[in-house]
């Protein structure tokens, strides 16, 4: 066996859930190691896809996920879906063939170690066949216990040498809890203790601690709201007002404003969150809880910061009001959702308002469902008005708010959750950026659903840089519908809401090819999450 074959095999051995990538001459025998072990790869068409689909499959279905990459050319594509993934601190690992040192004059190298740090990733290296599976091991450790994105570089001089044998590997076990302090325990409490109207914000790093947040919330009085990415944590929860910041319903903006208590639990509290803080009353004090110190009252002054992890934070917490005896009462919140604000239906002319598109969709498709959202100025539509069953149901790659990675995510989602309905969320402009993968979803038989909000431009440029110059950024109409059905999808055209009888037509049918909707969408006047960021 050759090195190659055996990190495949040792991050197989792992606990790798699925690899993707795009295979070349430098990651061929490394990928056959992976798929030796038993680990599914899956083929895209472009590097940058790829990344975007072990994002994804690593956020949904909480696994390890692996992307593969040629050396140099095979990591520069990928370079933007890695820097998602290394903002949203997603445990994988970019394993990548790397030029043989010697090889100083090689068309492909480049300081792959550099670019990785570059974009925050962590760089790792297999230096030589007897250390091969402690280098795979450590960077294993490094992405599964530290939540990072990790970019093991393997050079083809490493590559080709030959393997040791019976070389052990390790259980790796999770993150260890990180308890937080007694004092700061005591501190929260006496904050709770003394609040009328607390809410809680749950974010990224809390999106296993539903359970425990709901527990503290019934005995604190607490309303329960979220950022975008933990959309869905307390779907079902009748305190919950839903996501906190631009996408807030007027109702929920309200409750949260008024608020004289806001803890941000594994949540950034950054602009979007809080509005650049306009969200949050004058009178609120503020705390965060998070597993590492540099975070706290990173973008905002915040009252107390807590190191600690979020359920473990909760449940101390918890027992320290019961401790005490304290057990608020809470009233129930009014209407926040988005689908019951009323709003003058702008459909017409051979246009539907995106409003009326995403309420129609929310009631025709299933319940079951896990929706991604590309970027754009689209994209507070799907993420405000299509319900989805729990944090799983959602996945929204924006730390490096890049149009453009909506098909990748969502292949991913759908991989990693195949019990429920796919939905992608993109606008004209991402869904022409990253087609090829389409052919992925095709070929992958995915029964997923494209609903493209089709306005002919960046929108957000259109809505918000007032009597500019546009030229630049409206495009020709194209027939989308039609494109999907090049591509071996069904297609249909959507102007108005009857037309949305064909997604229900779909539904019905044997769902063994994706659905392509070219929604063409009405002037919504600039989209009212972007139009606060833009005046900031």
């Amino acid at each position: 066996m050759k090195v190659a074959e055996l990190v495949g095999r040792t991050l197989a051995e792992l606990g790798v859930g699925a690899a993707f990538g795009v295979v070349g001459s430098g990651n061929f025998e490394a990928t056959n190691g992976l798929r030796a072990g038993g680990v599914r790869f899956v083929a895209a068409r472009h590097e940058g896809g790829a990344a975007s689909m072990a994002d994804a499959y690593a956020r949904m279905s909480g696994r390890m996920s692996v992307l593969s990459l040629h050396q140099g050319v095979g990591l520069t594509n990928a370079i933007t879906g890695i820097t998602e993934a290394a903002k949203s601190r997603t445990p994988m690992i970019v394993l990548a063939a790397d030029t043989a040192a010697s090889a100083v004059l090689s068309n492909f190298r480049i300081d792959q170690d550099a670019l990785g740090a570059a974009v925050g990733a962590v760089p790792e290296r297999v230096h030589s066949a007897a250390t091969a599976v402690a280098d795979t091991v450590r960077a294993y450790r490094t992405a599964w216990q530290q939540r990072r994105t990790v970019l093991l570089n393997l050079p083809l001089d490493v590559q080709a040498q030959e393997a040791p044998e019976g070389v052990p590997v390790p259980e790796i076990g999770g993150p260890a809890p990180i308890r937080p302090s007694v004092e700061a325990v005591a501190e929260l409490a006496d904050l709770l203790a003394e609040a009328r109207r607390p809410v809680f914000i749950a974010g990224r790093g809390a999106r296993a601690s539903s359970a425990a947040l709901r527990e503290l919330a019934e005995v604190s009085g607490a309303l329960l709201a979220t950022s975008a990415v933990a959309h869905g944590l307390f779907h079902d929860d009748p305190f919950a007002v839903g996501i906190a910041g631009g996408f807030s319903s007027p109702g929920a903006a309200g409750l949260i404003g008024d608020a004289d208590l806001v803890i941000g639990w594994g949540c950034a509290l950054n602009m979007w969150t809080t509005r650049h803080g306009t969200l949050l009353g004058p009178e609120a004090r503020l705390v965060q809880v998070d597993v590492e110190q540099a975070a706290l009252g990173a973008h905002r002054p915040i009252d107390l910061g807590i190191v600690g992890d979020v359920t473990s934070t909760a449940v101390d917490v918890h027992a320290e009001l019961g401790r005490r005896g304290h057990h608020a009462s809470r009233e129930f919140p009014p209407g926040t959702r988005w689908n019951d604000v009323p709003y003058n239906d702008l459909s017409g002319d051979g246009r539907i308002d995106p409003r009326t598109l995403s309420r129609r969709l929310d009631e025709i498709l299933p319940a079951e469902r896990v929706v991604s959202v590309d970027s754009g100025n689209f994209m507070g539509y799907p993420s405000a008005y299509l319900s989805v069953p729990d944090e799983n149901g959602f996945c929204f790659t924006q730390a490096f708010q890049c149009v453009g990675l909506g098909f990748g995510t969502a292949i991913g989602a759908a991989l990693a959750r195949p019990d429920r309905l796919p939905v992608l969320a993109v606008g004209d402009g991402g869904f022409h950026m990253a087609l090829s993968e389409l052919e992925t979803a095709v070929r992958l038989r995915i029964p997923l659903v494209v609903v493209v909000y089709n306005d002919a431009a960046y929108g957000a440029e259109i809505h918000h840089f007032g009597d500019a110059d546009m030229t630049t950024v409206r495009f020709p109409d194209t027939d989308i519908a039609a494109i999907g059905r090049g591509f071996g999808c069904e297609g249909v055209t959507v102007r108005s809401a009857e037309e949305l009888t064909a997604v229900t037509d779909w539904l019905g049918g044997p769902r063994d090819a994706p659905l392509v909707v070219d929604a063409k969408i009405a002037d919504d006047g600039g989209s009212w999450w972007l139009a606060e960021a833009f005046r900031h």
